[in-house]
């Protein structure tokens, strides 16, 4: 970051403005200030995700999704204590205010730990075991997992997106053509991480594979489809995660759906409005997830286990599950017009 100025946002500010220097930056918020550059507020990726939940539009002002009682530390406050305060209430940012309430500068956890930020020790799950028979021939010889969208196989670029984002530990669940998977990925070393397999040797289910994992993780595990392409922050993923204090998280996609004709609201006979082509929301399962350890054990072992079952278990437990709206790029190749599709969006996504 040049400057503190940059991550400055004003109460009318839109929210996609918002959004703009957040992704620009490295730090993950923008301040909302007034015009003395008094803090009013802040907004973080999370923030957003929560409004766009509760129906807010992206072109709304951040006043509407805005932290309006951010956790803040005064000119006087040494790093120790500031230091303890931020691990304590695990926050990532703390901004710095003078007595009048402007902001000064804004401290970051991982610099204050001293240690690199680019490094995230949580597993990564990547299903990778499907068939693929809805793209017909071109998975007769072929696990979908590399196909070639671009250049690239599919597995390849989301192995990339995570490595991009600091993550080094990979778990992939492998059956149909496991082999071909394994000789082209590896152990990971050719892209400095560590890869481990999952072998279904039956159908096992969208979760089925974790009941696999020869180990207990430390720390919530991020799940993901095989077969998609996206360019969500995984990082902001993890945090949405643990600020919500979540046991389990799904990754969302809003969907829109047009009814093709006039909808008529009727009480006994009598006609009470009428609405043209209304359009319908809905938020969509995207098939990636964050899971905390003691989730798993939920899972049965060698059985058939769908994640919409472990879903709705911890749901039926009463345990927090939380919803991550996915506003970034993504694509489920699961039929030939969608591979087509990845690869005519390609270049201008990935590139």
């Amino acid at each position: 970051m040049k400057a503190i100025e940059d991550i400055f946002v004003y109460p009318a500010t839109t929210i996609i403005e918002a959004l703009h220097i957040i992704d620009r930056g490295s730090v993950q918020i923008a301040l909302v200030v007034d015009e003395e550059q008094r803090l009013l507020g802040t907004i973080t990726d999370g923030d957003v995700r929560r409004g766009i939940l509760r129906g807010i539009e992206l072109t709304s002002p951040v006043s509407q999704v805005m932290n309006r009682e951010p956790r803040t530390a005064k000119l006087d406050m040494d790093r120790d204590m500031m230091l303890s305060i931020m691990q304590y209430l695990n926050l990532r940012q703390f901004p710095v205010l003078d007595n009048d309430g402007r902001v000064v500068r804004l401290e970051l956890i991982d610099e204050l730990l001293q240690r690199g930020k680019d490094t995230k020790d949580n597993w990564v799950v990547i299903m990778a075991g499907g068939l693929g028979t809805r793209l017909g021939e071109l998975t007769k010889d072929c696990p979908k997992p590399l196909l070639r969208v671009g250049a690239k196989p599919i597995l390849e670029i989301i192995l990339e997106s995570f490595v991009a984002s600091g993550f080094h530990r990979f778990y992939l669940s492998v059956n149909y053509r496991a082999d071909m998977i394994r000789d082209y990925f590896g152990d990971g070393t050719r892209w400095g991480i560590e890869i481990r397999y999952l072998h279904e040797t039956k159908r096992l289910g969208t979760a089925g594979a974790l009941g696999l994992l020869p180990e207990q993780p430390n720390s919530p595990i991020i799940v993901m489809n095989g077969d998609l392409l996206t360019k969500v922050n995984f990082r902001q993923l993890v945090d949405f995660h643990l600020e919500s204090g979540s046991k389990a998280t799904m990754g969302v996609r809003e969907y829109e759906f047009q009814v093709p004709y006039g909808v008529v609201q009727v009480e006994s006979n009598r006609l009470r409005s009428i609405e043209e082509k209304p359009v319908q929301k809905f938020f969509t399962n995207a098939g990636i997830y964050v899971l905390n350890p003691e989730i798993l054990h939920k899972i049965p072992q060698d059985m058939y286990y769908d994640m919409t079952t472990l879903f709705e278990e911890t749901l039926g437990n009463d345990l927090t599950t939380s919803a991550f709206p996915i506003r970034e790029y993504w694509i489920d190749i699961g039929r030939l017009d969608d591979f087509e599709r990845a690869n005519g969006e390609f270049l201008e996504v990935f590139g």
